[in-house]
């Protein structure tokens, strides 16, 4: 039969390993023995049905491995969100028509929740159609929110970014509560999931330390109460900090920073809720407050990542490509965990519909009775997962990253207009 093509692309936010899940499915491709080129979806999604498609073999060695450091999304990203096979039919032919065109049977895509939908979709599509294509997902998401798998690679980078930031704005505020402020918010990621926010309990290894409170979306905020805590907390040490996921809700259900916007997903935009704490303090204590919103830093941070999550990353990757050479179709690699301490781990896969438009909220068992904090139990599983060091190469004081030239392969067919 000979060797087919495959494309690769990249969905959703992006996190600062999943070039290291792009390094992961290249080189494994580029390693096998039933692929021939591989090719990248410039801007995920609307690459492919763009027919905008980059050859990889035109960059430089150097600059493939480089993918295993470099942050933000190298090929490009998206939120285009596919719809039903009738709505869309037209979009899911014209990809089918661009792997044909370019001999495409292996199809990786590497997101979260809702690209795990696009794979299910486009999995089912080339199946009733006749088509050999193979889709696989690759997992993704800061939000670790994606059920089945242990962890979600990049969640556990982003939340070592938020420990870190946690730890050192902490000994800030204790350094100034006498004079000046007395309580720290720090926004994280998160909108019905609450695991970024969670994560930055293992900052506190004392009293001293914050966060003294984490506000997740599990936990309907009762304002009252919260200002009771963060009181309590400021007399007995003289300073608070707080933790407050974006997603945080009101007791009856709506988010306490509802922009009234929504995404190209659908999903309610959400902007400032640790603002909105921070007024909130302000107008029921009269304290003086302090905010941060690391918001693309922390998702981004490939300077502080972990060395697990690096690991992870790259090793789905490698996975996605071992399975697809398999025969396996429309699911996405999984990472099981077997042991705490030590952290052991393996891969296995699961259908993709049984992860698309599903989302792994914090148990209660993770979560302290008084709803403010994080349990024993929490942090035996949270601890693992930001392990070790991956640092990238420093020059002049800073973080060398590649840039790749992206060069696109010759188009076959007639250009597609469709509406988004």
């Amino acid at each position: 039969m000979g060797k087919k093509n495959a494309i690769y692309a990249q969905s959703g936010g992006v996190t600062s390993v999943i070039n290291t899940c792009a390094y992961g499915v290249i080189k494994a491709a580029m390693a096998s023995d039933f692929i021939g080129h591989i090719y990248a979806g410039l801007n995920g999604i609307n690459g492919v049905i763009e027919e905008k498609l980059i050859d990889l073999s035109k960059e430089s060695p150097e600059a493939i491995e480089g993918l295993k450091f470099m942050p933000g999304g190298a090929f490009g990203s998206c939120r285009r969100k596919l719809r039903d096979l009738e709505k869309d039919k037209a979009l899911f032919q014209r990809i089918l028509d661009v792997c044909k065109a370019h001999d495409v049977e292996y199809f990786f895509y590497n997101g979260g929740n809702d690209s795990m939908d696009t794979v299910k979709k486009l999995s089912d599509f080339a199946k009733q159609n006749g088509s050999s294509l193979k889709v696989m997902g690759v997992p993704k998401t800061v939000d670790n929110d994606l059920p089945i798998t242990d962890a979600s690679p990049g969640f556990a980078s982003a939340a070592k970014y938020l420990v870190v930031s946690m730890i050192e704005a902490s000994r800030d505020l204790e350094s100034m509560a006498r004079d000046s402020t007395k309580v720290f918010v720090l926004e994280a990621m998160g909108r019905h999931a609450g695991w970024m926010a969670a994560a930055t309990a293992l900052a506190q290894r004392d009293e001293k330390d914050g966060p003294h409170i984490i506000l997740l979306p599990e936990v309907k905020l009762d304002r009252a109460k919260f200002m009771a805590k963060v009181k309590e907390t400021v007399d007995k040490i003289g300073y608070c900090a707080v933790t407050v996921s974006e997603g945080v809700k009101n007791p009856d259900g709506t988010f306490l920073a509802e922009s009234g916007t929504k995404d190209a997903f659908g999903h309610a935009q959400l902007g400032g809720a640790g603002q909105t704490v921070q007024d909130m303090i302000k107008q029921d204590l009269g304290l003086k407050t302090h905010g941060a919103i690391p918001d693309y830093c922390q998702r981004s941070a490939r300077h502080m990542s972990s060395k697990v999550d690096v690991e992870q990353a790259e090793a789905c990757g490698r996975k996605a490509v071992e399975l697809a050479g398999q025969g396996l179709n429309g699911h996405m690699v999984t990472i099981i965990r077997t042991q705490d301490a030590p952290y052991k781990w393996h891969l296995e896969s699961t259908d993709a519909g049984n992860i698309a438009n599903t989302e792994k909220v914090i148990p209660k068992e993770f979560i302290r009775e008084d709803g403010f904090h994080m349990t024993e139990a929490f942090r035996k599983y949270c601890q693992p997962l930001i392990e070790g060091e991956s640092f990238p190469e420093f020059k002049n004081g800073m973080p060398v990253y590649h840039r790749l030239k992206k060069e696109l392969v010759k188009a076959k067919l007639p250009p597609f207009e469709s509406k988004k």
